[in-house]
């Protein structure tokens, strides 16, 4: 039987709850304005028979505000239904947050991607009948509640009147297999999740952190999807069948792809909310530039933060959210005068929401907020920075010299540190140890005389020889500090094939795009390697699948640099 319950006011009437105040305090949130009544457990009946649970947020005060849906399988109450839920509903919203097949008491079996579009479209059939509904919602989430939402848009329902999609891919191969590599712990962590009956948020997460700790234990093993079974003592089905469909052409993940919405979902408004240092960050601007190819008017906001650094990420997200629902449903939603925010001094720096420009990016070095009229920013020119022997890089093409070599050895694997994944010292970080690494090459401007703003995608063109048939290169793009400093500001990955030839060849790949700003006085520099291990799994060398391979080989890697083998990192420089 459903639960009704009230999140009674602390103090005024006008407010939430006492942690909903301290949340709202801590993260700079606009103010609650509404008693909260929550009726839990409700039933919503898909077209197999499966019942999927769900809880209902709404004011206490009555009416028939718009409704948001989020759909999810990370839980009921502490982080979603709070974050999503509560504070939502908290602010005018009727909130309903359902828990996907087989989490959390609802039916069926949970099986990523499969039902969501059937089982989305269900739960709106179901909404249109309830008394509460008033015929118009938008949808909300963030990852996996984001791409359900993409699930939905491919045929969108009637009275679906805007979309909110935090870092939420549109398909599943590219977070899978990103540039041909595996992408094994962010994979591998949520296969272990998937695998493990759903008991509660809090057990689940500490249930998580555990399994993650074994899992990387096992990530230097062969054959790595039997080490990944022994460590947690049981199968891993869906880690199996990733690892079985290697790369976005293996039928396997055409299930998973819900690329039509990109076309189909131009009818509704879309708010796309992604970070730069996010796994999901290539996705996310490829959904904005292909609706505005399809005619839609999509908003972009990209801000500096991590996939899982929630903490920092969801004041922006929510106020920019906020706004954006307030503006779809004008008119609808009992309103009354909000009072402002309490903000710290550091936070003074201008919100997105408060830029007039449909794409609004965080300048990282620049440390502000910028608007633009679209994405890639019209005014961006490329800019083709070239490799020089013994490490140079220059505007000017290089000068004859001798190529760069390391030695690339999966025994003992060039590791991840930084970057845009989900594993644990994501972000930006200092890379001074790594690039001491003999399997890491540098390649370092001069000091800049003057600021550049690099906003918009990021190439590498290399000429490359390597004394495997199969290996893989890494590009990154840092920040050298004054002192000495060398952040990492975005790379990327090519798995290759040479099928045996020892000649050298051209490979171009992108790194993920990026905004930033390279200050005068400091140095822009390219890193080469080939790997960036548990990111993504070890290319063993010896042409053998990722999960089954039983042999590993040693890679002699070679980096041409010289006027008829110009290797360059391609920038987009907009005026300051």
């Amino acid at each position: 039987m459903p639960v009704e319950q009230f999140i009674r006011p602390t103090g005024r009437t006008t407010t939430g709850s006492l942690l909903s105040r301290a949340v709202a305090r801590l993260l700079h949130l606009p103010p609650a304005t509404r008693t909260v009544r929550v009726t839990r457990d409700l039933r919503v009946p898909m077209r197999d028979g499966v019942d999927l649970l769900a809880d209902h947020y709404a004011p206490a005060d009555g009416g028939r505000p718009p409704t948001l849906l989020v759909r999810n399988l990370y839980g009921w109450d502490l982080p979603i239904g709070f974050l999503y839920g509560r504070l939502y509903a908290e602010r005018g919203y009727q909130v309903l947050v359902q828990r996907c097949r087989g989490t959390f008491g609802s039916g069926g079996t949970l099986d990523p991607w499969v039902h969501e579009a059937a089982d989305g479209l269900d739960t709106v059939e179901w909404l249109n009948r309830q008394p509460w509904y008033s015929g118009e919602f938008a949808t909300i989430g963030a990852s996996y509640l984001g791409y359900v939402q993409w699930a939905l848009l491919a045929d969108p329902p009637p009275g679906h009147r805007g979309a909110v999609i935090q870092m939420g891919p549109h398909e599943y191969s590219q977070v899978a297999w990103p540039g041909g590599a595996f992408a094994l712990d962010t994979m591998a962590g949520w296969a272990s999740m998937l695998s493990h009956p759903k008991r509660g948020p809090l057990r689940d997460n500490l249930r998580q952190l555990r399994e993650q700790r074994r899992l990387r234990t096992a990530y230097g093993q062969l054959p790595l999807a039997a080490a990944c079974r022994r460590a947690l003592g049981r199968d891993l089905p869906h880690l199996d069948a990733w690892l079985a469909h290697p790369g976005p052409d293996d039928p396997y993940w055409a299930a998973s792809d819900h690329s039509r919405a990109l076309g189909a979902g131009s009818a509704v408004p879309v708010l796309l909310q992604g970070n730069w240092y996010d796994a999901f960050l290539a996705q996310t601007l490829q959904q904005y530039t292909a609706l505005r190819a399809s005619g839609a008017a999509p908003r972009l906001t990209v801000g500096p933060w991590t996939h899982t650094a929630i903490g920092r990420w969801w004041p922006t997200f929510m106020a920019d959210s906020l706004r954006r629902f307030d503006e779809l449903f004008a008119g609808r939603r009992p309103s009354e005068a909000a009072e402002p925010s309490e903000r710290s001094e550091a936070a003074e720096v201008a919100e997105p929401s408060e830029l007039a420009e449909p794409v609004r990016l965080f300048v990282l070095g620049a440390d502000r907020w910028r608007g633009f009229t679209a994405w890639p920013p019209p005014q961006a020119v490329e800019q083709r920075w070239y490799l020089h022997p013994h490490g140079g890089l220059a505007l000017e093409p290089p000068t004859p010299g001798p190529p760069s070599r390391y030695r690339y050895d999966p025994a003992d694997p060039t590791p991840a540190v930084g970057g845009a994944w989900t594993g644990p010292g994501a972000g930006p970080r200092d890379n001074r140890r790594l690039e001491a690494r003999p399997d890491v090459l540098t390649f370092t401007s001069t000091p800049l005389a003057a600021d550049l703003d690099a906003i918009g995608p990021v190439a590498v063109e290399l000429y490359v020889r390597s004394s495997l048939p199969h290996t893989d290169f890494f590009a990154r793009l840092c920040d050298v500090h004054p002192d000495g400093r060398s952040v990492n500001i975005t790379d990327g990955l090519r798995r290759i094939s040479t099928q045996g030839s020892a000649e050298v060849h051209r490979i171009r790949f992108e790194l993920a795009p990026t905004a930033c700003r390279f200050r005068a006085g400091h140095r822009i520099r390219l890193q080469i390697s080939s790997g960036a291990h548990p990111r993504f799994a070890r290319n063993p060398g010896t042409g053998e699948p990722t999960g089954s391979a039983a042999r590993q080989a040693a890679a002699e890697q070679e980096l041409h640099h010289r006027p008829d083998r110009p290797s360059v990192v391609v920038l987009s420089a907009v005026p300051s």
